[in-house]
């Protein structure tokens, strides 16, 4: 009897999940990479300007988001503002569908990540001031630091704040300590990162990392159609991304723009959904799909899966 039941539930089970891929048909096997920018964090904390924090900081996250796996990251420490990064699809210096890449341009980021550095600080509590050492200060004392960060995602295309969160490292040491007090040691130079300060900025990148991967599983991966060659469909995105063969995506056909006529901001766009594309070929930076459903596509619809 219970052999009868266990068995009916895996069948239920099974009939369950070809339901749900039929009423769901567009998506892929695997965790899709995501395309993100990550601009130079902004300094709120006061911290000396000579540190670079704010680029240091970027960097760290940017390497952190490579090492995740999740993530193709677009370096754009030199943006000013989020309309620039909206400029790039219409001014030329991003690539278009169909146009051979120059030096200088490059595909827009889904998201652009940006950091506003809102403490840096590092307290110290010892037994005097020790000896001096060419520029080393040894002493016993016990340190604390504290690094809090507000990082937030924004929407290339509109400007639009998806989400912002604060996040924080803390670490402490204490003992025999060691300090420099020549005017070349500073943020990211070797030593550094063994620091309570080091320690406590590389747990907030950390934690951002968390923050950053958890909400963009929400969001859905995209990328463009290229051309369409026949019967074959090419879409700008490949194994660099984590596609394979056999993944399906939905394709849509973007509309008008949304145009806000008191701020000029982007208020969206009217897309509509117009088929269904399954993989059947996939080089580094591309691939080739067929038609499961639906016609008429054409080069930049936007190509959409989780």
């Amino acid at each position: 009897m219970f052999k009868m039941k266990f068995g009916k539930r895996l069948m239920c089970l099974a009939l369950g999940a070809v339901l749900v891929a039929a009423v769901h048909p567009a998506y892929a096997a695997t965790a899709l990479k995501k395309l993100v920018a990550v601009e130079s964090f902004e300094n709120k904390a006061g911290a000396a300007s000579s540190w670079e924090i704010g680029d240091g900081m970027a960097d760290m996250l940017t390497d952190a988001l490579i090492q995740s796996g999740n993530f193709i990251v677009l370096e754009r420490q030199a943006l000013e503002s989020v309309l620039q990064e909206q400029d790039f699809a219409a001014s030329g210096r991003t690539t278009t569908a169909g146009a051979t890449a120059s030096i200088g341009k490059m595909p827009p980021a889904q998201i652009l990540i940006r950091g506003a550095i809102t403490e840096f600080d590092e307290s110290k509590k010892g037994g005097g001031q020790g000896m001096n050492i060419r520029g080393f200060n040894v002493n016993m004392n016990r340190e604390t630091a504290h690094v809090a960060v507000i990082i937030r995602l924004i929407d290339t295309s509109t400007g639009e704040v998806l989400d912002s969160q604060r996040v924080e490292g803390n670490a402490e040491a204490g003992g025999l300590g060691f300090d420099f007090s020549g005017s070349g040691f500073g943020f990211g130079q070797e030593g550094f990162s063994k620091t309570p300060l080091g320690k406590a900025t590389q747990i907030a990148i950390d934690n951002a990392v968390d923050y950053v991967t958890q909400k963009m599983r929400a969001i859905p991966w995209e990328g463009k159609v290229v051309t369409v060659q026949g019967d074959t469909i090419i879409i700008n995105s490949g194994t660099n991304t984590g596609i394979q063969v056999g993944d399906q995506f939905t394709v849509f056909h973007k509309g008008e723009d949304f145009i806000d006529p008191d701020t000029g901001m982007l208020l969206g766009s009217d897309t509509s959904q117009i088929g269904v594309i399954e993989v059947v070929n996939v080089q580094e930076k591309f691939s080739k799909a067929v038609a499961v459903s639906g016609s008429g596509f054409q080069a930049k619809d936007i190509v959409r899966g989780q």
